[in-house]
């Protein structure tokens, strides 16, 4: 049985009706989106990098919009319930009308999405927004989301589910993302604080020897990799110790964490 459901527009509310049941006893949150590429750079000057990151995703997003958010949702431990683990929303895009960046949506295309599907039945991303801020999955501090370098992705999320300006400064952004989203953990952030690791999500996987379900480059397959490698992850490198220290720390919105180990000639994760 499959275990990533295709959510458009004419299944969204039944979808959601699922969602707001299994969040109870499956509060972990695995999360990706997927997004048209990146077609603007900042011409402002920027006090450090953080603030320049930021700057540089916030002018995109203002211009952008979403594709694809992949939600999978597991127990504190992992396990994932039977059946659909994992909803894929797919939203309205028009290549004709909608900005992108021509190598984002290559990528995109060449990973199996086809956007006349998704010009003609894709979700009004209002609609969207509407449903899931009354579904328990948001605003909730019971429910953990778990993402691999989200920058770009909470933005994003933020974005769609308030329908406001993005705020200017960084710290006013993550205040207002944390009342959305209460618990957070980024991946990239973590591994490179405990490993030393500098890859991306898919080879810390491998390392890991967590097997892909579904297409790369696809938000429902990139978030049930996320949970998957967060939990084992935390299990090979967490044993007796405590993740919390890393709680809402968002790689490239927050200062480089230091390594605590594991960056000799030995241990080096590319």
């Amino acid at each position: 049985m499959d275990t990533i459901k295709e959510v458009w527009s004419s299944n969204l509310e039944e979808e959601m009706r699922k969602i707001c049941d299994i969040v109870e006893k499956f509060p972990y949150i695995g999360m990706d989106t997927e997004f048209p590429g990146v077609t603007v750079q900042p011409m402002a000057r920027f006090a450090n990098r953080i603030d320049y990151q930021y700057g540089k995703i916030r002018c995109n997003v203002n211009e952008l919009k979403i594709i694809q958010i992949g939600l999978t949702f597991t127990d504190e431990n992992g396990n994932l319930p039977d059946g659909i683990s994992t909803w894929q929303f797919n939203f309205q895009f028009d290549l004709k009308k909608d900005q992108y960046a021509q190598d984002g949506i290559n990528l995109l295309q060449h990973s199996g999405i086809d956007f006349e599907k998704f010009k003609k039945d894709g979700i009004n991303v209002s609609d969207f927004a509407e449903l899931l801020t009354t579904s328990g999955v948001v605003l909730s501090d019971s429910v953990t989301w778990i993402s691999y370098h989200s920058c770009y992705d909470f933005v994003y999320f933020y974005k769609l589910l308030s329908n406001l300006e993005l705020p200017k400064k960084v710290d006013d952004f993550l205040d207002n993302l944390l009342y959305y989203f209460p618990v957070i953990y980024d991946i990239k952030f973590i591994a490179k604080a405990k490993i030393s690791y500098h890859g991306g999500l898919q080879d810390l996987a491998d390392l890991l020897n967590v097997k892909r379900t579904g297409p790369q480059h696809q938000a429902g397959s990139d978030s049930l990799l996320t949970s998957q490698t967060f939990f084992k992850f935390k299990e090979q490198y967490f044993q007796g110790s405590s993740i919390e220290i890393y709680k809402n720390k968002i790689y490239d919105f927050v200062p480089p964490p230091k390594p605590e180990g594991y960056n000799n000639s030995n241990h080096s994760y590319l």
